[in-house]
């Protein structure tokens, strides 16, 4: 999941990691009297759940309260990527000395959290790593020791030679783990993380996405949840109990379990279609799931064909055809469908789909390309 910079920024605040002064708003006057408020420049930042702000005049510099009006009324009229700007977070201007780069990922192959580091703030990580990789210290996490002291206070010399700044960067860079930790996230980053002209350590950005597999444990950082920023068909798949993400293709899969369902986009990919979602509608699927997972499928003017793949076990075959009637009843949808079904109560699953002129095959394979032969 998710969250907009000032959340991001409220949660450093919570462990002692420093930010600007700044506030949110989605009113161009209270943006002027923000401005005000904080008696010098301000910056006004557009809160929206894609990078490129600044390139795209989502974050201007305001010298006056009058410049904080304007920009914030310009900026909330904007879309950046296709995303509405409803909300801007105005902040105090502050006098950058250096620019740094701290942020800390998930690691899915070594399992480990790793920490990044690089005197180039203020750009994209992956344009340096492109550019000038030597400018980029990466350190992986033992998981069972966490981040220690000595191993931050590494990181922050690789990054200042100021062995002042690099002490109160190893003091950031260990709050930051401990937020990465703490709230479950996936990916925790600064960028940049500016030293001020008093010589302070503050982080004028921040970025948190939290793993939704967390979420449950957390009922403080559900509620940081933006419904306008995320796919509608999504949000109903997630209330569903439905797992879902939207695709580019044209093929729209209907599967239980997620590694039929993966196996299912490669299978698709193999004979040269192209999947146009990943949808799982889990164990023990009722006929009222089915009948909400095609009309998140067939809501895509994209979808050709519609194929089901369902692999009985604990799912009864004979429930998800009761669910494919149900929704080819009430839902009419103008795509064909194709359906390969195997396991518990497959025999009465075919007798169930005759009942709306459908056949089911037992193969996988033949089930995929049957499917694209339709989709062509």
């Amino acid at each position: 999941m998710k969250i907009h910079e000032y959340q991001a920024k409220e949660i450093f605040a919570r462990f002692g990691i420093p930010i600007p002064k700044g506030d949110v708003t989605n009113s161009a006057e209270e943006a002027r009297q923000l401005a005000v408020k904080y008696e010098k420049a301000v910056m006004v930042k557009a809160q929206v759940h894609v990078g490129g702000r600044g390139k795209a005049g989502g974050i201007k510099y305001c010298a006056e309260p009058d410049d904080a009006y304007f920009n914030a009324e310009e900026i909330l009229k904007m879309e950046i990527k296709g995303l509405p700007v409803k909300k801007i977070l105005v902040s105090e201007a502050l006098d950058i000395v250096n620019e740094a780069y701290v942020g800390i990922i998930l690691d899915r192959v070594s399992k480990k959290a790793v920490v990044m580091v690089s005197p180039a703030g203020g750009i994209d990580i992956e344009q340096v790593a492109r550019e000038t990789p030597e400018k980029i210290m990466k350190f992986e996490v033992n998981p069972i020791m966490g981040l220690r002291g000595f191993e931050a206070t590494r990181l922050g010399m690789f990054v200042y030679d100021d062995f002042k700044l690099a002490r109160q960067c190893a003091s950031i860079i260990l709050k930051l783990y401990d937020v990465f930790i703490h709230s479950d996230a996936s990916l925790a980053e600064i960028n940049p993380l500016i030293v001020d002209r008093e010589g302070k350590l503050i982080a004028l950005d921040a970025k948190i996405n939290l793993d939704d597999n967390g979420l449950y444990r957390h009922p403080d950082l559900e509620e940081f949840r933006d419904l306008d920023a995320e796919d509608p068909d999504e949000i109903e798949a997630k209330k569903a109990d439905l797992s879902f993400v939207k695709l580019d293709g044209n093929v729209g899969c209907c599967v239980n379990g997620a590694g039929l369902a993966m196996a299912t986009m490669d299978l698709v990919k193999h004979f040269g279609g192209e999947p146009a979602n990943f949808l799982d509608i889990g164990g023990s699927s009722s006929p009222e799931k089915v009948i909400t997972a095609m009309k998140i499928i067939i809501g895509e003017p994209k979808v050709k064909i519609i194929l089901f793949n369902i692999f009985g076990g604990i799912t009864r075959c004979d429930d998800v055809a009761n669910g494919i009637v149900q929704a080819v009843e009430h839902l009419h949808p103008n795509v064909p469908i194709v359906v390969r079904l195997t396991g518990t109560n497959e025999d009465e699953a075919r007798q169930i789909l005759k009942s709306v002129g459908l056949q089911a095959t037992t193969s996988m394979e033949e089930a995929v390309k049957m499917a694209l032969e339709k989709a062509a």
